[in-house]
């Protein structure tokens, strides 16, 4: 097995952290890699100049390609410019605050290579900065991966977050990429993969650990108020292929969201009201999901402390 594996890793504005989300790659089990790295800071900036001391360290490195963009971008299109830059017979993703565990690549191929699929997903553990679990996304739930049973799936409860995914590099290159969208990346090349016609495949695993960090990092903010907003009046389209109960479920799951968001910035009234409307939007669920979530954790943390 030859295969070679891109890596891109989009950076902006979070150098302190680059350097371990990189060097979680280069220690990979397999080898046959190559490590892309958009720069997406303006190019006059601190932020720039920070990245480019750090990006020193690998300047010899032949596996490593530092690209700095223009001007930028924002995420969606930096990985897009990775996507296009990209040689390998497999692409992959990392954020600049994230880490691989060490087999990641090399088991998630393999498993690509045994299903013969052109794009799959795995787990994901979240931690706080002192590497406490604080959520933990897995699917075991999902009965089968047929276009239909994927579509619901994910409107409902979003099949993400992008450093699982891996695809084959011309599938990825062949649908374009990701859209430009401040909020939802992840889940829009995901929705586009499942209406693409994909063979996707699910990988019961979790060898990637997301950071969330205390000021909630770039993808928090007036952004992500906007863009949850947007992305639910998008999943509208949808409801025609939906139950009463399952249209309930997306309410209840957008104004837990939107709970947390407003939180975030402070905005404690419109946090409190999203509150009172998630619950009158399905009582069912909020206490079912709430209970599942605290469970999970609390399963998840044991298993660390073992």
């Amino acid at each position: 097995m030859n295969y070679k594996v891109s890596i891109i890793i989009p950076t902006y504005k979070r150098s302190d952290y680059l350097i371990r989300a990189i060097d979680s790659v280069i220690n990979q089990t397999y080898s046959n890699i190559e490590v892309i790295v958009i720069d997406d800071n303006d190019p006059y900036s601190e932020f720039r100049k920070a990245t480019e001391i750090k990006m020193q360290k690998y300047f010899n490195n032949k596996k490593v390609k530092y690209l700095k963009n223009d001007r930028n971008l924002g995420g969606a299109l930096a990985r897009n410019v990775g996507i296009r830059e990209a040689t390998g017979d497999y692409i992959t993703f990392l954020d600049d605050d994230d880490v691989y565990l060490p087999y990641k690549i090399e088991k998630q191929l393999n498993f690509m290579l045994s299903q013969d699929c052109d794009m799959s997903f795995t787990d994901l553990k979240l931690v706080n900065d002192n590497k406490v679990v604080v959520d933990y996304r897995e699917y075991t739930n999902l009965d089968n991966s047929n276009k239909e049973s994927l579509l619901k799936y994910h409107i409902m409860r979003h099949l993400t977050g992008t450093p699982t995914f891996m695809y084959k590099a011309d599938k990825l290159k062949e649908i374009g990429g990701f859209e430009d969208a401040k909020v939802g990346q992840e889940f829009y090349l995901m929705l586009k993969s499942i209406e693409k016609g994909l063979k996707i495949s699910y990988l019961n695993e979790c060898d990637v650990i997301a950071y969330r960090h205390k000021d909630g990092g770039v993808s928090q903010g007036k952004n992500k108020i906007i863009g949850e907003n947007v992305l639910y009046d998008f999943k509208k389209k949808y409801f025609k292929f939906f139950t009463t109960r399952e249209k309930m479920f997306v309410r209840f799951r957008h104004y837990a969201v939107m709970t947390i968001a407003y939180k975030r910035n402070k905005e404690y009234f419109k946090s409190f009201w999203s509150l009172i409307v998630m619950f009158l939007a399905s009582p069912i669920d909020c206490i079912k999901e709430v209970s599942r979530y605290i469970i999970n954790i609390f399963k998840k943390r044991r298993m660390e402390i073992k």
